[in-house]
């Protein structure tokens, strides 16, 4: 029986990779690197920061490292002026209540960020638990960041379903052994598909997406 929804934030609850994107074209471009859609999504997309400037930038050291990211997503708060939740998305926590479902936001974000997107979208107090990669020892795509929603929920994997934009987010949920919908936001269906997602969607509002939760509410664990 569903018992749990675990949202990854950035792509999945609401559109901020084009944001992301642009960013990151303008920081690296001072240190040489020209990144196209297909870098940003082969290196970037829904990796930890830490991961990213160690992989692009290994000539900064930890404190050089450390001012890169804050000035990087400083920039991304400061242009976050009107972010709405993804299509559909309100609908669905509001089902998720109605049927006693619990919901988690499982996320590579960092906290500032995660937490000024939320209160963006007036979803601060929605979530029963916020799950943050830079809070583990391990975040995506290590299975580690949903396998501790999991812990947190008191659910096993059967009981729930995650909901996943980016490759290493996907390899996380699937890792984790978790039923994953891949939301082609910011990859194509295809690609997402070859990574495992049992149902690709482009938005909540796909009627596919309701129709299988409830076939899931239904069914009883084995």
């Amino acid at each position: 029986m569903l018992k749990a929804l675990l949202f990854d934030l950035d792509g999945t609850l609401v559109e901020t990779d084009s944001l992301h994107f642009m960013i990151w074209q303008d920081f690296l471009r001072d240190y040489g690197i020209d990144s196209d859609r297909e870098f940003y999504q082969t290196h970037i997309s829904g990796r930890l920061n830490p991961d990213i400037v160690a992989d692009l930038l290994p000539q900064l050291d930890a404190e050089a490292t450390a001012d890169f990211i804050w000035r990087k997503e400083a920039e991304f708060r400061n242009r976050a002026t009107a972010l709405q939740p993804m299509p559909g998305l309100l609908p669905l926590l509001d089902w998720a209540q109605q049927q006693a479902i619990q919901i988690a936001v499982v996320s590579n974000a960092p906290r500032e960020n995660v937490w000024f997107a939320l209160k963006a979208l007036k979803l601060e107090t929605a979530f029963e638990q916020v799950i943050l990669g830079d809070d583990l020892p391990k975040g995506k795509p290590d299975p580690l960041p949903y396998q501790e929603a999991l812990r947190q929920l008191q659910v096993s994997p059967e009981q729930a379903v995650a909901f996943e934009d980016s490759p290493s987010g996907m390899r996380s949920a699937i890792g984790a052994d978790i039923f994953t919908v891949g939301i082609a936001s910011t990859h194509s269906p295809e690609a997402l598909e070859q990574l495992g997602a049992q149902l690709v969607i482009p938005d909540f509002t796909d009627a596919r997406l309701l129709s299988l939760l409830e076939q899931k509410l239904k069914r009883p664990v084995s």
